[in-house]
């Protein structure tokens, strides 16, 4: 029996991450990003202000942030609880698998990704 998620044509599969990047889709990252589902942008600074411009300037606004810290799980940022979204920080790997399960059930969430 085949157990393979079913993921649209089109959506943002995170691929692999390590060596100080991502790959997501085809294409490979450098660097911290956030995964939206159809689309990548980088998120240079890693920073909760850089993150919060990038999340405005997005067109819907995702129902949980996958927080993905590094090596080890990490605190929430202030600034993310108090602009109301709900945040989930935890290891880099554990976002980027958590997101691609989000993915196939179709679920309105970001991967907020720091690079290892």
């Amino acid at each position: 029996m085949d157990i393979t998620p079913l993921i649209p044509t089109g959506r943002q599969v995170i691929r692999g991450y390590g060596d100080g990047g991502f790959t997501v889709a085809a294409t490979r990252w450098e660097g911290g990003i956030l995964v939206f589902p159809e689309r990548t942008v980088a998120w240079g600074s890693g920073e909760a202000d850089e993150l919060l411009e990038l999340l405005a300037a997005a067109d819907w606004r995702p129902e949980l942030i996958l927080l993905g810290c590094g090596l080890v799980r990490g605190a929430v940022p202030v600034p993310l609880r108090a602009a109301g979204y709900r945040v989930e920080a935890m290891d880099t790997g554990a976002a980027c698998r958590t997101f691609n399960v989000l993915l196939a059930e179709d679920r309105r969430a970001v991967a907020a990704l720091v690079a290892v």
